[in-house]
């Protein structure tokens, strides 16, 4: 596929086509000779994913790549984030891809260069940031290698490495991933003040605590509640304290921020069921700082290992859902009603609880099926 391909009359055909169905689209002969149907349904389903994800890049001329460039790339809302709290001369992306982070967290950089192996694939971003009036060097090479002859030093450096290996394993290594941090840290250390490594959701905070040298922060970023990615800090010079900060965008809840230092002098208060139910947010559950919790917002914790809280107030500003709930029996649950159905630290899954009440998903009402120091226990809404 030539970009240059892409002539007024393809564009306009892949616009008139947004909405049809792509399998159908992909038995039919191009009506360009120029161009295959496979391309043209790339740039549909580009398109597609873009509306969504990357809605900056709906604009005409934008060229869109295969469909696992696209989903391994960072969606527009946590690369915004990510933009509004770095700034400063020279910005390197070690591992480009399809560019999105590269575009808005190089946005307050004088120079900016983005390193990708990729031919194909920096071609497309190369005319992407022609259209989206953004310069850089765009340099097509093996990271490994452009480390080897770099003779620069930088403010910024920003790495998303890939998994060798697809297999969706829910624990991995750094050694898992291309390029291999643990490899090249102090090579990187010693040509930028900071890098910054965007990581799985999957993976675990204090194994990366005790392998990365010099971390300086953390980031937990979710939207919806959906944790999307770790971001690791780190500096040139070590830090006494490592912060940590939990977003939830598009929640309406407020950052929640700490040290990890905090967590080990918290202690929890427990207690049995109150008038509101607190539980945390999937970034807080990420953070696994469940006693921090308890001390800052004053709230009890149910039992040691579930995660659900309590008091006889509102607690405004908590990173997470408040319930007002009552303790009920087994016995009060309404045959086919319709609950949104909580399980924590309880034998039984949700599924297995819709099953055994003859239970409907959905609809305002909440049932909590967990445990606190004096047993199990169902919480209904009040």
């Amino acid at each position: 596929m030539e970009i240059s391909d892409f002539s007024e009359s393809i564009q306009q055909f892949i616009n008139a086509n947004l909405n049809s169905d792509l399998h159908s689209l992909l038995l039919k002969k191009s009506p360009f000779p120029e161009i295959s149907m496979q391309e043209i349904v790339q740039q549909i389903r580009g398109k597609q994913v873009a509306q969504k994800k990357f809605p900056f890049l709906l604009k005409e001329g934008i060229i869109f790549p295969p469909q696992l460039n696209l989903e391994q790339a960072s969606s527009e809302k946590t690369a915004l984030y990510k933009s509004e709290i770095l700034k400063g001369k020279k910005f390197i992306d070690l591992t480009s891809g399809f560019g999105i982070d590269a575009y808005y967290l190089s946005k307050n950089f004088e120079k900016v260069t983005l390193v990708e192996q990729n031919t194909e694939l920096l071609e497309i971003v190369k005319h992407n940031w022609t259209v989206l009036e953004r310069k850089a060097e765009f340099v097509n090479q093996k990271l490994e290698d452009f480390l080897r002859e770099n003779t620069e030093n930088f403010d910024t450096i920003y790495l998303d490495p890939a998994r060798r290996d697809q297999n969706k394993n829910k624990v991995f290594l750094l050694e898992d991933l291309s390029p291999n941090i643990l490899e090249i840290q102090d090579h990187l250390l010693s040509i930028a003040e900071k890098v910054i490594i965007k990581l799985s959701p999957l993976i675990d905070l204090k194994y990366l605590i005790s392998v990365l040298k010099n971390v300086s922060g953390i980031e937990i970023i979710a939207v919806k509640n959906d944790v999307k990615e770790i971001v690791i800090f780190l500096s040139k010079v070590a830090q006494d304290q490592i912060a940590c900060n939990c977003i939830n965008l598009e929640s309406g809840e407020e950052i929640f921020s700490f040290s990890f230092g905090d967590e080990e002098n918290a202690v929890s208060e427990y207690g049995e069921p109150e008038k509101y139910i607190y539980i945390p947010n999937n970034t807080i559950l990420k953070s696994g700082v469940f006693n921090l919790i308890s001390q800052r917002f004053n709230i009890k914790k149910l039992h040691p290992n579930t995660h659900i809280y309590t008091a006889s107030e509102k607690k405004h500003h908590f990173p997470g859902r408040i319930l007002e709930m009552e303790v009920i029996e087994s016995k009060q649950i309404k045959k086919k009603g319709q609950f949104n159905i909580i399980s924590k630290n309880h034998p039984l899954k949700p599924e297995e609880i819709r099953k055994k009440y003859q239970l409907k998903d959905g609809g305002e009402s909440y049932l909590i099926f967990t445990q606190s120091k004096k047993g199990k226990i169902i919480l209904k809404s009040v």
